[in-house]
């Protein structure tokens, strides 16, 4: 027999009569009011507009520093311990904002982690509808398999994949590797659109194969070139890896650029950046994340600039200091922090460093296609 279903009652939202600016005069007719309003689950507007309509953003999350050095300590730890395999299919560890309750969440809508492989590890095929990449910030010998396309990952690659994309990954290499998921898998928690189906248990010897270059770099890898093969413009990126050697050369060309007098080169003075884009559009990559490469050259320090949505950044290389908020820390190779909704950000490069290069993915194209995305940069 069917259990049966018992409706639950949410308990009412408490409303006080209060004397304030702006309120109704508190008097037992008032008080009476506001008791018929518990009673119906109704909550008036003047009471509430202060915290759901405010002057300007104010983020649920905080600005936190999570260090390399630690992160990946704890990962090898858990690479001695925990199996890869059904049930928990990712050895996968969350940046949790201290700020968000104690969830897996970054930030309201990003999901960050460290995963962890250990030598001939295979992570299991599976796939969900939520967008996911790789960021890889030191290491070498793991290959991830999208859809069968064997896609190498090395130090620098940018490696997104849309949602319900068939995926798996094996560590081909005689030792652990480690590198930064991201996903937006918060959005679509609060969204409550996600789907996730298993795949099958081991790949094929074929897709285990290391060649130079993924199927997808080979059709799509080509600047300025698109397959005429391919008539249809994908929403995500059909381009399953940004290659370092790319990315490096486009930061130093502008800073170069800079150098012989180009105006405009950089975003500001010894401030280069390149957005990953979808070779098919020109969009972002992902229709939920934003990701960029950017480099603040020695000595140098990037304008303060507000978003609206928040992003997360890693160190690739280098060291420096960074604000964000009222927070400043200092950073190298392989850090996390987060950046929430309008918290003014700063980025400095200690003047004994080359440059300060960061990875940074976003929210932003959720917020552009809802017309809500805003941008301040301070004046030099």
């Amino acid at each position: 027999m069917n259990a049966a279903v018992v409706d639950t009652v949410p308990s009412p939202v408490r409303l006080k009569a209060v004397a304030a600016p702006g309120q109704p005069e508190p008097t037992p007719a008032l008080e009476q009011l506001y008791r018929g309003f518990e009673s119906e689950l109704l909550v008036p507007l003047w009471t509430e507009i202060g915290g759901l309509m405010p002057p300007h953003p104010r983020s649920q999350a905080a600005p936190h520093l999570w260090q390399w050095s630690r992160l990946k300590a704890l990962a090898h730890q858990a690479g001695e311990i925990v199996p890869v395999g059904r049930g928990g299919e990712r050895r996968a560890i969350a940046l949790a904002n201290p700020a968000l309750g104690g969830r897996p969440f970054a930030t309201p809508t990003l999901w960050a982690a460290i995963q962890y492989l250990m030598p001939g590890e295979d992570a299991p095929e599976h796939r969900h509808t939520q967008h996911a990449f790789r960021f890889v910030v030191e290491g070498e010998g793991v290959w991830t398999v999208v859809n069968g396309d064997a896609v190498r990952m090395s130090r620098g690659d940018f490696l997104p994949q849309a949602g319900w994309n068939w995926h798996a990954h094996h560590n081909a290499a005689s030792e652990p590797m480690a590198w930064i998921d991201g996903l937006d898998i918060p959005f679509a928690y609060y969204t409550e659109s996600q789907f996730f189906e298993h795949g099958r248990d081991a790949i094929s010897d074929a897709e285990r194969g290391t060649p130079d270059r993924s199927r997808s770099e080979r059709l799509w890898g080509h600047p300025g070139l698109r397959p005429l093969a391919q008539p249809d413009a994908p929403q995500a990126t059909p381009l399953l890896a940004y290659r370092w050697a790319d990315t490096d050369r486009a930061l130093a060309d502008q800073l170069a650029l800079e150098d012989e007098g180009h105006a405009g080169a950089t975003l500001s003075p010894g401030h280069a950046a390149v957005r990953y884009a979808n070779p098919a559009t020109g969009r972002d990559v992902l229709p939920t994340i934003r990701a960029e490469m950017h480099r603040v050259r020695r000595g140098a320090c990037s304008r303060t600039t507000r978003e609206t949505g928040s992003s997360v950044w890693q160190v690739f290389e280098g060291a420096g200091s960074v604000r964000v908020g009222e927070r400043e820390w200092r950073v190298q190779r392989g850090d996390l922090f987060v950046v929430p909704s309008w918290q003014p950000l700063q980025l400095r490069c200690d003047a004994d460093a080359a440059s300060l290069d960061l990875f940074r993915f976003g929210d932003a194209p959720i917020f552009e296609a809802l017309h809500q995305h805003r941008v301040q940069v301070d004046p030099a």
